[in-house]
């Protein structure tokens, strides 16, 4: 039934504007207006997968990750997208903590991963390929 169509994801940002330069310049992704439903924002993940970003006047941030970034170095990721002026999460939880960076080294507990807010505050983060 559902199988023929192309699903694909979306997520709601409290202004276009400011999506637009942080997803195309910050991040360096490329998103273009939606042809087919004005107001709308394409984040372009590959040739066959984006994601729709729409305005919300009443938007509030996701409190779980909206989208991964796999990467082959997680921390030069960090350096470069901090010099761009991306803000990384630190944990500092009992059970829970990041480095000073905002980086979470992987293990036995799991990929070695970062999170950053988008100027919505959806969360985002960057995460270690596996090899």
């Amino acid at each position: 039934m559902l199988e023929a169509n192309k699903a694909f994801s979306s997520f709601s940002v409290n202004d276009l504007t400011v999506a637009k330069e942080f997803y195309g310049k910050t991040l360096g992704l490329k998103i273009y207006d939606d042809k087919k439903m004005p107001e709308l924002l394409n984040l372009e993940i590959n040739e066959n997968n984006s994601v729709l970003i729409y305005p919300k006047p009443n938007h509030v941030p996701a409190t779980f990750t909206i989208l991964n970034f796999p990467v082959k170095n997680v921390e030069e990721t960090v350096d470069e997208l901090t010099r761009r002026g991306v803000k990384f999460i630190v944990y500092n939880d009992e059970n829970f903590k990041t480095d000073e960076k905002g980086i979470l080294k992987g293990g036995d507990n799991g990929p070695t991963i970062a999170w950053f807010n988008d100027p919505a505050g959806n969360i985002l983060s960057i995460i270690q390929q596996a090899d």
